[in-house]
């Protein structure tokens, strides 16, 4: 699950049209009409490198990139990349070239395909957390995403893939981040064979699979200046059309790194009464890279501490986390408190370090955590 904002706006020459506001909770939530989309139904037969590329026959998808980064002298930063592809109408309602947009004139600007990006870091040893958004639509260029070679653009932002290696770029007010990303093993199907299940309306499912380990290596520029790092990423992939239960009012996302080579992404869905859904689910990974699926009552969340935004809302911002069956007992903490982005709607998403909780585990690493439908 993935948090994202973005506003939409079409305009051609001559015409003024005007913007209208939505974000991923809208979306999901079926506020705009899925009709016409195809809808994750049932497990499908997933190909790469070809579905890490894009799929215009559904409502909506994600390209999605965290991870933890070191400098040779210690410094560390954490970073976040995604990019969102929305369509406003179905593939067979598209504008083609020459088509009229308006009147008896037609635009080239003309577009059912919306992107949005967003990016952000993380620098710990400053206590700074920053970040941008830019959205723009699939027209002239502006924006887009293509399989082969993959590419996903807004504007200068972008990934791309060469083979087995990627390229990340992003800039905000102070910090820019250019890096390569190499897939440490095979995606991971979530879920059913990648069929990821998120209430029981029919279609409320998407096509979810992760790669848990990527080694990255590149530059952070902060304040005009490059710093050369590497560390460890995780790519999230998901597409569908469905939308959340009426009663889902947002998630808690984790990803984890351990040290020993294992991996956990488990989301927390969240009812209207802060009940957790029993629609929450995940993944884990083995060292050997056995992959299990996890139930919500798989995983147990104990919430150890909050934080308040000052731009109002109440977080959650400490956890114990038990995967009894994994033998994972483990307390997670944010490297800042403040790693709240202030989109629409406004979510907290930011680096977190792993360490043995008081079972006596001895598991230790870093992650990501995402906290959606808080702060609105």
């Amino acid at each position: 699950m993935r948090a994202l904002a973005f506003a939409l706006g079409l305009a051609a020459p001559m015409i003024v049209c005007a913007a209208a506001q939505l974000s991923e909770l809208d979306v999901l939530r079926g506020v705009a009409d899925a009709s016409g989309f195809e809808l994750a139904l049932t497990p499908r037969e997933l190909r790469f490198p070809l579905d890490h590329g894009p799929h215009p026959a559904f409502r909506h998808e994600w390209w999605y990139v965290t991870g933890n980064l070191d400098s040779a002298s210690g410094e560390r930063f954490g970073f976040e990349l995604t990019f969102f592809r929305f369509a406003l109408a179905p593939v067979g309602s598209e504008a083609r070239p020459g088509e009229e947009a308006a009147g008896a004139s037609g635009s080239r600007w003309r577009t059912r395909q919306i992107y949005l990006a967003h990016f952000a870091v993380t620098d710990v040893a400053r206590g700074v957390f920053e970040f941008a958004q830019k959205y723009s639509r699939g027209a002239l260029g502006l924006a887009g995403a293509q399989a082969s070679p993959l590419r996903v653009w807004v504007e200068d932002w972008s990934l791309a893939g060469m083979n087995d290696s990627w390229r990340l770029h992003a800039h905000g007010r102070d910090y820019d981040v250019s890096l390569d990303v190499t897939p440490r093993g095979a995606p991971i199907l979530n879920g059913d064979r990648g069929l990821s299940r998120k209430s029981d309306e029919p279609g409320a499912a998407s096509y979810y699979y992760s790669i848990p380990r990527m080694a990255a290596r590149g530059q952070i520029t902060r304040g005009g200046r490059n710093t050369e790092v590497h560390g460890l990423a995780w790519l999230d992939r998901e597409w569908g059309s469905g939308a959340l239960g009426p009663q889902q009012q947002g998630w808690d996302w984790f990803a984890l790194q351990l040290q020993d080579g294992s991996a956990l992404m488990f989301y927390a869905l969240r009812g209207k009464n802060g009940a957790r859904d029993p629609h929450s689910a995940g993944t884990w990974v083995s060292a050997r890279g056995a992959v299990r699926s996890l139930s919500s009552g798989d995983v147990q969340i104990d919430v150890l501490d909050h934080w308040v935004s000052p731009l109002g809302g109440r977080y959650p911002s400490r956890w114990r986390l038990r995967v009894p069956g994994a033998g994972i007992d483990v307390e997670i903490r944010p490297v800042l408190a403040n790693q709240e982005l202030g989109t629409r709607p406004r979510y907290w998403e930011g680096a977190v370090d792993v360490r043995g909780g008081p079972g006596g585990a001895s598991a230790a690493g870093r992650g990501y955590v995402e906290l959606v439908g808080y702060g609105e």
